[in-house]
């Protein structure tokens, strides 16, 4: 009769580990994966027909894909734009969050007293209504800083909070009014969530302008504000930085492409330049 001899403890050890490597294996392979296929569609959603030509040719100077991707954002997440102007990350968002997500465009106020907000809204409703196959699903909120108007989004409901280019403007609305929308980002977002800001950028040297008229800002100042309301930095990035741009221009930064504020005049030089340099941060809610 054969006797099998009992495995050593360190063999047996040894198979355990390999089984549970094995194992893990599985799922990070799957997780991989999900991750491309998510890429994918964020990719297809930059690619799409329904974009305006006029946008899609900033896309070289803007870097839609990196940025997005830098901020984490998902398909399956309830994102939040803030102050979407017209609409240029929209035309990417919605499509991307259609199925499995949730986009919440924060905008001006069709019944403000305000004109300019007034046309503003309006020009947004006809473009979201113009195209219901990729709109059809965004939720449009309210969100008028110089009116105190701040509740855009259920507390803790969202995972991604963005804003491109718009903190300058909450800066010249005065009395803390920047610092309140820093704070009602952080309430809206769950916890963990992530607050994603695209702002011009003031170089250390220049001294910062307390209303921020020339449309820049200090990177410090903003990392500050968002301390302020409880955020953590978590990564910085020069996705969208630009060395050629001095910050220093007659008209501010709205002389650069692809305002062209001051219109003829020195507009070769302007153009040479490109956009603006911008800071990327992405903050974190504790």
């Amino acid at each position: 009769m054969t006797m099998t001899r009992p495995l050593s403890l360190s063999l047996r050890l040894a198979l355990a580990t390999s089984a549970a490597m094995f194992l893990a294996a599985a799922p990070a392979h799957a997780a991989t994966d999900a991750v491309a296929k998510e890429d994918a569609a964020l990719k297809a959603a930059i690619a799409g027909s329904h974009r305006t030509p006029a946008n899609v040719a900033r896309d070289g100077a803007r870097h839609p894909y990196e940025t997005l991707s830098f901020f984490g954002i998902k398909p399956t997440q309830t994102v939040v734009e803030l102050s979407p102007g017209g609409g240029w990350y929209t035309e990417i968002l919605a499509p991307y969050l259609r199925d499995k997500g949730q986009l919440i465009l924060a905008g001006d106020d069709p019944a403000s007293e305000v004109p300019y907000f007034q046309r503003s809204a309006a020009r947004m409703k006809a473009k979201l209504e113009a195209l219901p196959a990729v709109y059809d699903k965004v939720q449009v909120t309210v969100f008028a800083p110089g009116a105190g108007k701040f509740d855009y989004a259920k507390p803790g409901s969202a995972d991604l909070v963005l804003t491109f280019r718009n903190v300058h403007n909450w800066i010249s609305a005065g009395e803390g009014k920047a610092q309140a929308v820093f704070n009602s980002a952080f309430a809206a977002l769950k916890p963990g969530g992530v607050f994603g800001v695209v702002e011009h950028r003031r170089p250390v040297a220049q001294a910062q302008d307390a209303k921020a008229s020339s449309g820049y800002v200090h990177q410090a100042y903003v990392i500050q504000l968002a301390e302020k309301a409880g955020f953590k930095l978590a990564a910085s990035s020069e996705i969208n930085a630009n060395p050629k741009d001095t910050a220093d221009h007659e008209g501010g930064v709205w002389s650069l492409p692809p305002t062209f504020g001051l219109k003829d005049k020195d507009r070769a030089r302007y153009e040479a330049i490109g956009e603006s340099d911008r800071m990327t941060l992405k903050f974190v809610k504790p």
